[in-house]
């Protein structure tokens, strides 16, 4: 089973729900402690179900009413929640911060159903694809023609994470970073750790480091996290990740093991400002203890990274 991310499958269920009548509502501006950052989807299907979020439930009601009437009437509405206002308290945005939501119909008079085939293919393709959208009119269009009265979507590529070793941790790592929506392959020529039952639902990839990594393309949104602990197949993915412009490259093990770590890369040709971009050992300092725990801080580690 393929993983997917949280535009994925808003995507997949608004392919899905087709013919059905539908509403998008979006977060086109926000102040303060803000919920859900600028662009954050909630598609609404005629019956009431929903997939995505504009505040992470604070709000969520109001936008589904205001969405139910979008698709009777098809027109488009613009809703706005603020601390200040009492409407927010009564709809439960009392964090501080401040939103404007937009509720479109989607169709030919508003979002159109060839945008989500174009969103489908660019995140197949790894490209980026930007959206404008007229914001008195509720027309979206592809392009960047940004100006007054305009909001323009930015869809990045998915963030990946190619993990090379089947080990223990990266069992917890993998479903960590499900949860962020960050795709995970892990990468393992030993074919004993490498099963489905060990990391059900992931990409797996049984090739030497090296090979798997070129053939994935690793671009600024990939992590490459090598695990193994054994030279023979941590130093061909680390290499790979270095000629790559891999967001974040990390490697688990000691400072001593480190060490011997960058010898043997620097004798493979990588200069020491190179060899800085590994961070190692692997993740955020916070006293991780088992698994899981470092699991978490090497996501930490991640994330810290990918904000960069």
């Amino acid at each position: 089973m393929k993983q997917t991310n949280e535009l994925d499958r808003l995507i997949s269920a608004a392919r899905s729900w087709a013919p059905a009548k539908m509403a998008l509502a979006t977060v086109t501006a926000t102040w303060g402690s803000a919920p859900r950052p600028r662009g954050s989807h909630m598609l609404v299907h005629e019956d009431g179900r929903f997939e995505g979020s504009v505040s992470g439930g604070c709000v969520e009601g109001e936008v589904l009413h205001a969405a139910a009437e979008t698709i009777a009437d098809r027109r488009t509405r613009h809703l706005e929640y603020g601390v200040a206002d009492d409407s927010a308290w009564a709809v439960g945005l009392p964090c501080g911060g401040h939103i404007e939501v937009l509720v479109q119909p989607v169709g030919a008079d508003g979002f159109r159903p060839e945008l989500i085939d174009a969103m489908a293919e660019a995140r197949a393709t790894g490209t980026t694809l930007q959206l404008t959208t007229d914001l008195a009119s509720g027309d979206t269009r592809i392009g960047d023609d940004a100006g007054e009265g305009r909001f323009v979507n930015r869809y990045a590529p998915p963030r990946r994470l190619l993990i090379v070793g089947a080990v223990q941790i990266a069992q917890s790592l993998a479903s960590i970073a499900r949860d962020l929506d960050i795709v995970p392959t892990l990468i393992d020529p030993r074919g004993r750790f490498l099963t489905e039952e060990r990391f059900p639902g992931a990409t797996l990839d049984d090739r030497w480091p090296d090979e798997a990594i070129a053939a994935q393309r690793p671009d600024e949104a990939t992590a490459i996290i090598t695990l193994s602990h054994d030279p023979k197949i941590d130093d061909p993915a680390l290499i790979a990740g270095l000629r790559s412009p891999a967001g974040y490259i990390a490697a688990l093990g000691s400072r001593r093991s480190h060490a011997k770590r960058i010898e043997r890369l620097m004798a493979a040709g990588f200069s020491e400002t190179d060899l800085q971009r590994i961070d190692a050992p692997a993740g955020l300092a916070i006293g991780a203890h088992g698994p899981a725990e470092i699991a978490l801080s090497i996501a930490a580690g991640m994330i810290q990274a990918f904000r960069r």
